[in-house]
């Protein structure tokens, strides 16, 4: 009988070091792809800086936005498709301050607001009140926080129309949000997104967490 015969296994070369950093470089230009996608069509995180919306949300508290809900928005148009919906009274959404709109991409803020009348609503203040299509329209989340009555739009706006494709939106925190009482319309174009979960939440003053506000949804 013939004995049959193997050569010994070689070991396995070492894979080359410019091999590796290829295959990092792979993964991370990957993982930055995906990390753009999910940033720009699906949901991303943004922090209170101010109290407009107290005290529904605090400044501290860090948000995440559903961005797919009012429609996927090309980066750089203002072109949408797949809506789910559109921005309806009582949404809490997160925009491109109109002001800002001729400035350079990076220059522009983000603000975030309630959505209090839609496209052929009316909206007026009368000392304070709001009234939504010729009713006053009252939330539990509002609040006043300011008892001094001001001539100005803050507290007495006369009543207008909402053009098609624009929103009415104000802060919670009735005398302290600068809003569409003051700058007008927010275009269906700058809406970002709808905010619905508060992830995180820190108290600068008494440097900790807010924990009970952590994981809450946003109503």
């Amino acid at each position: 009988m013939t004995a049959l015969f193997r050569k010994k296994d070689k070991p396995a070369k070492a894979k080359p070091e410019k091999s590796r950093l290829r295959d990092w470089t792979e993964a991370l230009v990957v993982a930055a792809v995906l990390a753009l996608i999910i940033r720009s069509f699906v949901v991303q995180a943004f922090k209170i800086p101010s109290g407009s919306m107290e005290d529904t949300l605090l400044i501290g508290d860090h948000l995440l936005v559903n961005k797919f809900v009012y429609g996927l928005q090309l980066p750089f148009s203002d072109q949408r498709f797949l809506s789910m919906r559109e921005p309806k009274t009582g949404d809490i959404i997160v925009f491109e301050f109109p002001e800002d709109h001729d400035k350079p991409y990076f220059k522009r803020r983000d603000f975030i607001k309630r959505v209090i009348g839609t496209p052929g609503d009316t909206v007026a203040v009368r000392n304070k009140q709001v009234y939504l299509n010729g009713k006053l329209f009252k939330i539990p989340e509002q609040v006043y926080k300011d008892p001094a009555m001001t001539t100005g739009p803050r507290d007495n706006m006369s009543q207008i129309t909402v053009p098609s494709g624009k929103y009415f939106v104000m802060g919670d925190n009735r005398d302290r949000s600068f809003d569409s009482r003051f700058w007008g319309f927010v275009d269906a174009s700058a809406v970002k997104g709808l905010a619905f979960i508060k992830y995180w939440s820190w108290d600068r003053e008494k440097m900790w967490p807010r924990w009970g506000r952590i994981g809450r949804s946003i109503h």
